[in-house]
């Protein structure tokens, strides 16, 4: 097994671990509270750190081993999950959720804690790994790596995790978090075997504001990189929405189980497997340019379309076309970032960048909850459910055309 292919795996083990969690976390909070914006403070406590912690990730990522720092992340995301194992377990059998606040308190605290430390995690081990990957092939070769890279995330994360995840909260609730904590020492065997060099080569002082103010100095003067991670960004915020959103959509208004909720997640992971894998052909079809504003354009209907698809296929549908216009932007996106920004800069500009990009994310959850919330005082619950798809979809539309002559300024320099 050459490094790559232990490279990819090792992040294919961890993603089906954290597909698992994306039904747990959020099914498991509406098992104690029927409120959408607590609902939502969950997976909030798990982004949250992309905007708490970007920065310092940065700067740890150019200072030490890029392998060493995975390792080390993937051991404490392990930990946290067994810990989540254990206070779920302990709370067995669960009241049933009330409308207003939660019925555990404690173990509610608890999932939101564990949350925060694997979103903490993986600020640091994403960055690190985002970093190290040029490092296995050469820059014409980026989107090819990162279109298998994201295959295989895709196919654990968001094919086979959130069904097998449906499966495990079915048969007992606790597994779903404990099977993701045998994964991360999984992954841990992996990365460990990859042979080779990952510490960037610095013979400077280090100091933090120094070392962040290069980083910073080198973004603002590429703007091509600041519209895509802008772009993102609220991309991102959007998809927040409707991801949260549609937890309690599928259970209220669609009368989703656990299991056919994750299989209509998997619909989504199947056009995200199919972005990954031609993103490259569709950019060296249509160019950078054009695929980036299409693919942000052709989001807009998608998220729109989730607040009228009838039942779990129609939705899945929807899950699908939207992610494959999603992966496709990124393994264009991605590799534009990785062949322009220099290796030992690449921690602190990718953690600036992602800090815009994956910094919204906290405010698209919140967002969600809080348009339910509120439009409940207006709107019978059923419509409320679905207003966060509407709120996205225009809002991915608008953003299109806000960036779309953006896009194409800052390829222009690129384009031969």
């Amino acid at each position: 097994m050459t490094a790559l292919q232990r490279f990819i795996a090792a992040s294919a083990v961890t993603n089906l671990a954290d597909g698992v969690a994306v039904v747990a976390w959020a099914w498991v909070a509406s098992l104690l509270t029927r409120d959408a914006l607590l609902v939502a403070l969950v997976p909030v406590a798990l982004r949250l750190p992309w905007f708490l912690l970007a920065l310092p990730a940065g700067v740890i990522t150019d200072r030490v081993d890029r392998r060493w720092l995975i390792l080390r992340m993937d051991a404490l995301r392990g930990v946290a999950f067994a810990g989540a194992a254990l206070a779920i377990w302990a709370a067995l059998p669960l009241a049933p959720a009330p409308a207003e606040w939660v019925s555990a308190p404690w173990l509610y605290a608890s999932l939101v804690l564990a949350a925060f430390v694997v979103g903490g995690a993986e600020v640091f081990r994403d960055n690190a790994a985002q970093t190290m990957l040029p490092a296995f092939v050469p820059p014409d070769r980026l989107e090819r790596a990162n279109g298998q890279l994201w295959s295989a995330e895709l196919l654990t994360n968001a094919l086979i995790g959130p069904a097998l995840g449906a499966v495990l909260i079915a048969a007992w609730l606790p597994l779903a978090f404990g099977v993701n904590a045998v994964a991360y020492g999984l992954a841990l065997l992996l990365v460990a075997g990859v042979a080779g060099q990952f510490r960037p080569e610095r013979t400077d002082p280090r100091n933090w504001r120094v070392e962040l103010g290069e980083g910073l100095g080198f973004l603002r003067g590429k703007p091509l990189l600041r519209t895509l991670a802008w772009t993102t960004g609220f991309w991102n915020l959007f998809h927040q929405m409707i991801v949260i959103g549609v937890v309690l959509h599928a259970q209220e208004n669609l009368g989703l189980s656990a299991t056919a909720y994750g299989l209509t997640l998997a619909g989504g992971a199947l056009g995200g497997i199919a972005g990954s894998l031609m993103g490259e052909r569709i950019s060296r079809a249509l160019g950078p340019a054009r695929t980036m504003q299409w693919m942000v354009l052709a989001s807009g209907p998608c998220f729109a379309a989730m607040a009228l698809a009838p039942n779990a296929v129609t939705l899945a549908l929807c899950f699908a076309a939207m992610e494959f216009s999603g992966f496709v932007w990124n393994v264009v996106s991605v590799s534009t970032r990785q062949r322009m920004i220099p290796d030992a800069l690449r921690g602190r500009v990718n953690s600036l960048y992602r800090l815009l990009a994956w910094g919204m994310m906290p405010l698209g959850l919140l967002l969600s909850g809080v348009t339910v919330t509120l439009a409940e005082a207006m709107l019978p619950r059923d419509l409320a459910l679905t207003l966060p798809f509407w709120v996205a979809g225009l809002g991915s539309i608008l953003l299109s055309l806000v960036v779309w002559r953006a896009i194409q300024r800052g390829f222009a320099p690129h384009q031969g």
